[in-house]
This record gives C-alpha cells, structure tokens and sequence, in this order.
C-alpha cells in the first residue's frame, strides 16, 4: 500500500458522484449566501455569520483544488475548467475588495460541470464546438443578407419612416428585429401607410433569412451533431472492445499462470507415484499369507504322518524279529 495506491484511492473518491454531488450543493450554498448578502438588512443582521459562512467556503474550495492537483498532477493543468476554477479561487484569496467580490460571483460557472458528468449534454456542446467552422459560414450569409437589406431599406425609406431607416444604423437595427419575427408587423404597418408595396420587401427578407438561412444553421448544428454521436459511439465501442480485450488477456494470463504450477508439480507428483509402486511390489497381499500360512500347515502335517509311518514300520520289524527267534 504505496503512494500511487493511496493517490488512486484518492482519485475514485474526488471522482465519485457523491463527491461531485457535495461541491455543487457547496456551491449552491455560496450562491444562496451572496444572494442574502444582497439585502441590506441581513447583512447588517448577519454580517458575522455571512463571513464564517464565505470563510468556510472558500476552505472548501481550496481543499478542493489541493486534492485535485494532488492527485491528476500535470493533467489538471490541461483542462481548461480546472483553470477556471484556480483562477477563480485565486482571486478570492486576495484581499477583499468590491471588484473581487464581484469575480467569486463566477463560482456559479461550476455548475457547467454537469456537462461533463451527463453523456447527452457532453455532446450536444461539443457539437456546437464542432459546428463553429460551418457556422462561420452561414453567419457571414446572414449578416451579408442583414447588411444588404440594410443598405436597401435605408435608400427606399428613410423618408418614408425616418425613424425606422433614417441611417444605416437605425436601419440594420429595424432589419435585426424583423429578422426576429418580433415586432415586424408594426415596422411594416408605419412603412405601408406610405409605401404600400413594402411587404414585398419585408416578405423577402423575412423568407431568405427565417426560412433559408437559418434553416441553413440548424442543419449544420444537426450534422455536426450527428458526426459527434457517431465518433462518441465509436470511442464506446473502442472502450468496450478494450475492456473486453483486456478481461481475455487477464483470463488467459491466470490459466497460464494455473499451468505453470501444475507444470512445476508434476516431477514432484511423478515421484510420490514411483515410490507408491514400490511400496506397493514389496509388500504381499492379503490374499497370499494365509495360503502361505496353510501350505507351511500342510508341510508339518506330511512330515508328522511320515514319521508316524516310519514308527509303524519299525515297530513291525521288531515283532516279526522276535518271533523267528521264539
């Protein structure tokens, strides 16, 4: 249980929801405090308590950014939230004042955070990051058109409607606010009691840049969107085949390492077998003492009638002497 083992335990927790869960409602509360702190009467009320509370947060935060530099290291520095974040409590660390008061107000920016942690948000913005080449495009179109409509609406009323097109600056600001179908009827009513043709001017605007060109930068943002899925889902697919890679690997490595050690017990398993069969040829079974036992009986049963019939023999040599003597 080294360093690194305690810097990745420390990892999983700082990266763990509950964790996360525990900032955000740190930040909330310093929100909710700096809200309060708004009203004149409360802080005067609570002036003591108010500091403690925003003493305590910002130890929360530095505690925070200690950990999380302690345990990414180098990596922190190339996530341009965590620079963020170290700017931000940086500056509440220099001493108070009205314009670094304002600048904790940024704290509330931590939230984005969920960008990260939710998939479907996570890519929606990196979507929109994606788009930006392709929307470049589309909004040069529209501020071409914009200008162009500008220019024109100025040439034909600025007598007609001083007010709406007296220069090109009140002009582009008419065409801004028709192009947001936002109050246009009433531009075009003041236009119309004079010029009674100027819906075709306003219709054609209206149709080039509400319907065309817009249109034109949803349908990048979508493709764009749809490129971000398919690569995010590629990336899953990489991840799995990954893991499931490297779950093979750790299954084979185990059975090579189980055979390694039956390949290292086999000269001792080959040995205790020999010396079993050994064993096994020196000793007699239990089948052949007692025919041994029986046949040694046997033996001392034919050598007793033997003398016995010696005895008999002899016995009648000495009677049939006595009577050739009689």
């Amino acid at each position: 249980m080294g360093l690194p083992f305690q810097r990745e335990r420390l990892r999983v927790f700082i990266d763990s929801p509950v964790f996360q869960r525990a900032v955000i409602a740190v930040i909330a509360l310093n929100g909710l405090s700096l809200g309060l702190e708004t009203s004149h009467e409360l802080a005067d009320r609570y002036a003591t308590a108010f500091l403690v509370i925003d003493r305590a947060i910002l130890a929360v935060f530095v505690v925070e950014i200690i950990l999380r530099i302690a345990v990414h290291g180098k990596a922190f520095f190339r996530d341009p939230w965590n620079w963020f974040d170290l700017v931000i409590v940086g500056m509440a660390l220099v001493p108070a004042s009205e314009s670094v008061s304002i600048l904790r107000l940024f704290r509330f920016l931590r939230v984005l955070r969920l960008i990260s942690v939710v998939p479907g948000m996570r890519r929606v913005v990196s979507a929109l990051f994606a788009a930006l080449p392709g929307l470049a495009s589309a909004v040069v179109l529209l501020l071409l058109s914009l200008y162009t409509a500008s220019v024109i609406g100025e040439q034909l009323f600025h007598e007609v409607a001083p007010r709406y097109f007296g220069d090109l600056g009140r002009s582009l600001f008419t065409m801004f606010t028709v192009l947001t179908v936002e109050g246009w009827p009433e531009v075009a009513e003041d236009v119309m009691t004079k010029e009674p043709l100027a819906w075709i001017f306003f219709a054609t605007f209206i149709v080039i840049t509400a319907f065309f060109v817009l249109n034109l930068l949803i349908g990048v943002i979508v493709s764009a969107m749809e490129a971000e899925v398919n690569a995010q889902r590629w990336k899953d697919d990489q991840e799995l085949e990954l893991q499931q890679h490297i779950a093979v690997m750790n299954e084979i490595r185990a059975l090579n390492e189980k055979v390694d050690r039956l390949a290292a017990q086999l000269p001792a398993l080959a040995d205790a077998a020999a010396r079993d069969r050994r064993s096994c040829d020196h000793q007699p079974s239990h089948g052949e003492a007692p025919q041994a036992e029986g046949g040694r009986t046997e033996g001392a049963q034919t050598k007793g009638a033997r003398t016995e019939g010696a005895q008999t023999k002899g016995a009648q040599a000495e009677a049939d002497g006595r009577r050739q003597g009689e």
